[in-house]
C-alpha cells in the first residue's frame, strides 16, 4: 500500500425495512395482476374495435387503439418484472434489473405513438363527419369504466415505489377517465345529433393521453440515461458524507439508478487519518440506505486527494 492509502469498499446493504427504496422487488402477486389486466383490456380492446368498425366511431376506435397499446404495455411490464429477477451472471453482473427502466420508456413511447395514430384520424374526419350512435358509444365507454377501473386497483399497492409498476397504473385510471369522456361525448350526441362531437372527442383523447404520457416518458428516459433517482438529492448525500467523523472532502461521486426501485452509489472519500474500519464504513453505508434510499454503496478512501487522478481533473471539494 502507497503512502496514501487507497482504500476500497464494497459497502452493499439488505435489509428489511427499505422505506420505498433499495433492493425493492415487485410482489409475487403482481404476475397475477398482470395477467388479469391483460385478459381483461385485451377482451375490451376487441369489443370496441368491432363496436367501432360497425358503427364508424372514432371515438371507440381511439379509445381502443389506446387500450390496445395498455396491453402491449401491462405485456411489456410483465416481461421486465420476470427478467428483472432473474440472478446475476458473468456477463450481467447485475442481473436484468434494468429492464423495467426499458419497459417504461417503450411503454411511453408506444403512447406517444398512438397518440399520433389517433389525432390524424380524428382530423380526417373533422373534415368528413359520420353519423355515430350516442347510445352505443356510452354503453361500450361504460364497460370501459368498469375494467380500467377495477385493472388499475390491481396496481394500486406498487405505484409509490415502482415506475414500471406505476406506468400501469397511470394507464389503467386514465383510461377510465377517457372511457368516462366518451360516455359524456355519447351523450351529447345524443341529445343535440352533433356528429362533430366524436372526432372532437378523438382529439380530446389523444392530448389527455400525451399529457399524462410525458411524465412517465421523462422519468423513464431519465432512468434509461442514467440520472440520479428522484428523490435523492446528490448536493445532500455529498454534504451528509463530508460531515462524517474523520472525512475532510468528498470527490468522485456518483449515483445512479438500479432498475427501477434501487439506487447505487460510488465516491471517493478523503481521510487524513486513514481507514477507519470495516465496520465505522458498514455503518456509513447503513445510514445511506435509510437516509437516502441507496442500497448499494461503493467507496473508497484515501488520505491524500492529490494523488487521485479524479480529484484532480474534476477538483476536491470538502
Amino acid at each position: 500500500m502507497s503512502g496514501h492509502s487507497h482504500h476500497g469498499l464494497h459497502a452493499h446493504h439488505h435489509g428489511s425495512d427499505h422505506h420505498g427504496h433499495g433492493h425493492i422487488h415487485a410482489p409475487p402477486d403482481f404476475g397475477r395482476a398482470f395477467a388479469i389486466g391483460v385478459v381483461l383490456n385485451l377482451g375490451y380492446v376487441i369489443i370496441e374495435t368491432v363496436t367501432g368498425l360497425w358503427h364508424g366511431s372514432m371515438a371507440l376506435l381511439a379509445d381502443a387503439g389506446h387500450n390496445l397499446s395498455d396491453v402491449a404495455g401491462l405485456l411489456i411490464a410483465w416481461g421486465a418484472l420476470a427478467l428483472a429477477r432473474r440472478a446475476p451472471s458473468p456477463r450481467f453482473t447485475w442481473g436484468l434489473s434494468r429492464s423495467p427502466i426499458l419497459a417504461a420508456l417503450a411503454n411511453a413511447l408506444i403512447l406517444v405513438a398512438a397518440c399520433g395514430g389517433i389525432a390524424f384520424e380524428s382530423l380526417h374526419r373533422l373534415a368528413d363527419p359520420q353519423p355515430v350512435s350516442g347510445d352505443l358509444v356510452m354503453i361500450v365507454a361504460g364497460i370501459g369504466i368498469l375494467i380500467n377501473t377495477g385493472t388499475a386497483l390491481l396496481f394500486a399497492r406498487g405505484r409509490k415505489g415502482d415506475v414500471n409498476i406505476r406506468g400501469a397504473y397511470l394507464h389503467m385510471m386514465a383510461d377510465a377517465a377517457v372511457s368516462a369522456g366518451v360516455v359524456a361525448g355519447g351523450l351529447l350526441i345524443r341529445l343535440t345529433g352533433w356528429d362533430m362531437v366524436d372526432p372532437l372527442l378523438g382529439l380530446a383523447i389523444a392530448g389527455l393521453v400525451l399529457r399524462a404520457t410525458w411524465g412517465l416518458l421523462t422519468e423513464s428516459l431519465a432512468l434509461a440515461l442514467d440520472a440520479v433517482p428522484a428523490g435523492i438529492e446528490p448536493a445532500a448525500v455529498a454534504h451528509w458524507l463530508g460531515g462524517l467523523e474523520g472525512v475532510s472532502a468528498v470527490h468522485d461521486l456518483h449515483i445512479w439508478p438500479q432498475g427501477t426501485t434501487g439506487a447505487i452509489l460510488t465516491a471517493h472519500l478523503v481521510m487524513p487519518a486513514g481507514h477507519p474500519g470495516d465496520a465505522a464504513l458498514a455503518d456509513i453505508a447503513h445510514a445511506l440506505h435509510h437516509r437516502f434510499g441507496i442500497g448499494h454503496a461503493t467507496l473508497q478512501v484515501e488520505r491524500d486527494a492529490d494523488h487521485c487522478r479524479q480529484a484532480i481533473a474534476e477538483g476536491c471539494t470538502g
